[in-house]
C-alpha cells in the first residue's frame, strides 16, 4: 500500500493471469473483508492491463459480495452513492451496465446470504412470508399465498403432509415476475423451504441440528435469481413458488408409514419422515406444471445429505433432461 497526495493506491496481487472467473471475484471478496475499515467512499481507479470486461465484472462483484457480514447493513463504502469505480478500458456506459448488474447480483446474492445465517427463532414462517409480501410490493410483483385450509381445499397433500406438524399455518407461496416484452420465455422456479428440519418423527442426530435453520437453501437460491430479474428489468416472465413450512415434531405430525396422496393424485408411503424435501417439492412442482404455462421448470433444493458426501463443497448436483439448458 502506498500512501501520496493523491490519495492511496492498493497492489493486489493476482498471481498468474489465467486466474478464473470465479477465482477473480474470490480475490476481490478478500480484499474487500480485509481492508473494510481501511476503505472510503471516493471516486476509485482500477488498473488491470490482463483484465477483460468479464473480469472486471467479477471483481466488482467480489468487492460488494466481500462487504456482507450478518446481519448486513448497506452501510460500507461501497454501498455509498459517493463511491464511484472507474476502469480505464471501458465506456462510461459500459461501465455503469457492469455496475449495475454487479450490484444487482450482490443484492441477491446478500438476500441469500442474510436467511441463511438467521437463527431459526427469527425465520418463522409468518416472518419469512411478510418478507417475501414486502419483497412483491417493491419490485411490484404478483403475490399469492395459500393457508391451510386453502391447500386442503386444492389437494395439496403432500405438503400438507409435512406442514400438519407445525405450530404455524401453511403459506404456499407464488410469486410472479412479468415483462412487458412480448413473446418472452417463462421460467418456473421452485425452491425447497423447509425453515427448520427436525428430521420430524425420523429425529436427525442432534450434532449438527442448528445447521438445519438453513434447509431453506433452495428458496434463497430462488430469491436471489428474482432479486436479480426484478432489478435488472430482465425480458423473461419468472413463476416462482416456495412452499413454505417447517419439519416439526408434534402429536400431529406425520408418522412412518403414512400414505399421503400428492397434488398429481399419487399416493406416496413415507418411510421416514426426514425426506420432507421431495413431498414438498413434489406439490410445488406438480401445481406449478398444471397452473402455469412454462418454457422452462427448475427445481432448487438442499435435499439430501448424499450430495455432500459424494462431492463435497466442490460443486452441487444436478439433474436435467434438456442438455442445452444444462450446458447454460
Amino acid at each position: 500500500m502506498n500512501a501520496h497526495e493523491e490519495g492511496i493506491t492498493y497492489f493486489i496481487g493476482l498471481g498468474k493471469s489465467t486466474l478464473q472467473n470465479f477465482e477473480i471475484q474470490q480475490v476481490a471478496v478478500k480484499f474487500s473483508q480485509t481492508q473494510k475499515e481501511k476503505l472510503q467512499a471516493v471516486p476509485t481507479l482500477l488498473l488491470a492491463d490482463f483484465m477483460n470486461e468479464k473480469q472486471f465484472e467479477e471483481f466488482v462483484k467480489g468487492l460488494l459480495i466481500g462487504t456482507y457480514k450478518y446481519p448486513f447493513e448497506k452501510n460500507h463504502a461501497f454501498w455509498n452513492t459517493k463511491f464511484e469505480l472507474h476502469f480505464e478500458n471501458l465506456s462510461q456506459k459500459k461501465l455503469d451496465h457492469i455496475i449495475q448488474k454487479a450490484e444487482a447480483l450482490s443484492q441477491g446474492q446478500i438476500a441469500c446470504q442474510e436467511w441463511l445465517n438467521k437463527p431459526a427463532n427469527l425465520k418463522k414462517p409468518d416472518i419469512f412470508n411478510l418478507y417475501l409480501k414486502n419483497l412483491a410490493k417493491k419490485y411490484e410483483l404478483k403475490y399469492t399465498v395459500f393457508n391451510r385450509k386453502k391447500c386442503e381445499e386444492l389437494g395439496l397433500g403432500a405438503y400438507l403432509a409435512v406442514n400438519q406438524g407445525s405450530a404455524y399455518d401453511a403459506a404456499f407461496t407464488i410469486l410472479e415476475y412479468k415483462t412487458s416484452v412480448k413473446n418472452a420465455k417463462t421460467y418456473g422456479l421452485v425452491g425447497k423451504c423447509v425453515l427448520f428440519d427436525t428430521g420430524g418423527i425420523s429425529l436427525k442426530n442432534s450434532a449438527n441440528l442448528h445447521y438445519m435453520k438453513s434447509d431453506m437453501g433452495g428458496a434463497t437460491a430462488v430469491l436471489g435469481t428474482l432479486i436479480y430479474a426484478a432489478e435488472m428489468k430482465l425480458p423473461v416472465n419468472i413463476v416462482v413458488i416456495l412452499p413454505i413450512t417447517d419439519n416439526a415434531i408434534s402429536e400431529k405430525a406425520l408418522l412412518p408409514s403414512d400414505v399421503i396422496t400428492a397434488y398429481n393424485g399419487k399416493t406416496i408411503e413415507v418411510l421416514d419422515t426426514d425426506a420432507e424435501g421431495r413431498l414438498i417439492l413434489a406439490d410445488g412442482l406438480s401445481y406449478l406444471s398444471r397452473n402455469y404455462k412454462t418454457d422452462y421448470l427448475i427445481d432448487l433444493a438442499t435435499l439430501t445429505g448424499s450430495s455432500v458426501r459424494m462431492f463435497g463443497d466442490t460443486c452441487g448436483a444436478m439433474f436435467s433432461n434438456n442438455e442445452e439448458l444444462k450446458k447454460f
